[in-house]
């Protein structure tokens, strides 16, 4: 074998070698990663009964139901809604007309059972992922308060 043939078998099993663990690095992420839907992707695209994913939107107005650890609430965004269970300490900034995410699996009657739930910080943050859902639905606006947030006015003093 010449030089170049040897050159090129060395460059040919280097390549193979990088392309081997991109492969298992990419199949080892993929039962990682968690995708970010609004409540009008899961009702569009149809999404596979459990998949994991994080369900984002606001905390409709009167669906909270507590029983013990139990509770069960609906996500929408405005023009969808997913009734999301959770058995668990909800957070405390946790309240209807809020932004949340929850991440888990989608059951096969529709609804979601959640494994975790973030709620938002303070009436200034929403995950960029939940504010650009609700813009696409035209339901906020830039510069407008997160949908639910606190004007200062019914702000107690101090706070």
């Amino acid at each position: 074998m010449t030089r170049k043939g040897r050159r090129l078998v060395l460059i040919g099993a280097g390549l193979g070698v990088l392309a081997l663990a991109a492969g298992l690095i990419l199949s080892a992420l993929n039962d990682t990663i968690v995708f970010f839907r609004s409540p009008t992707d899961v009702a569009q695209q149809q999404v596979a009964p459990g998949a994991r994913l994080r369900l984002g939107g606001l905390v409709e107005t009167g669906s909270v139901v507590k029983s013990g650890t139990l509770t069960t609430f609906k996500v929408t965004d405005g023009n969808a809604t997913v009734k999301v269970a959770y058995s668990g300490i909800l957070p405390d900034l946790f309240r209807e007309g809020q932004g949340v995410v929850a991440e888990g699996a989608l059951q096969t009657d529709g609804s979601f059972k959640a494994d975790s739930v973030l709620a938002k910080h303070d009436e200034k943050y929403m995950p960029r992922e939940v504010a650009d859902a609700l813009k696409q639905q035209g339901h906020w606006k830039d510069g407008a308060p997160a949908p639910g947030a606190a004007t200062p006015a019914q702000r107690a003093p101090g706070s």
